[in-house]
């Protein structure tokens, strides 16, 4: 429901560009990973929670097979141009979400525990 959600938003926002949903929740599900990994790292200790929110949540959300079948529908359709800008906009930015997540999350999180360990 939320990659739906997030898809129809991206859709509105953007109409005539098919796949900006793709785009959206990927780069977006990325950044999450991130956060979710770096705040496991420093806070959870239970690979079972950290393996639902990253591979149950995060993978249910991220849409890969529908960013292959868009990318070829592209080259496919003689897109060439398009479809290889997607490819390099989609890697650069799944890449650059979930180091900018993991970022965020450790600092974030390791800011919590100096906070914490400064008041006990």
């Amino acid at each position: 429901m939320a990659r739906f959600g997030l898809s129809l938003l991206a859709l509105a926002t953007f109409p005539d560009w098919f796949i900006a949903g793709t785009l959206a929740a990927n780069i977006a599900g990325s950044a999450l990973i991130g956060l979710i990994a770096a705040w496991s790292v420093q806070r959870v200790r239970s690979p079972i929670l950290s393996g639902f929110l990253v591979t149950g949540f995060c993978g249910g959300f991220t849409t890969f097979s529908a960013f292959s079948l868009e990318a070829l529908l592209l080259v496919m359709s003689g897109a060439w141009t398009m479809a290889l800008g997607y490819i390099a906009v989609s890697i650069i930015g799944w890449m650059g979400a979930v180091w900018l997540g993991w970022s965020a999350g450790m600092a974030l999180f390791a800011a919590k525990e100096t906070a914490t360990q400064t008041k006990s």
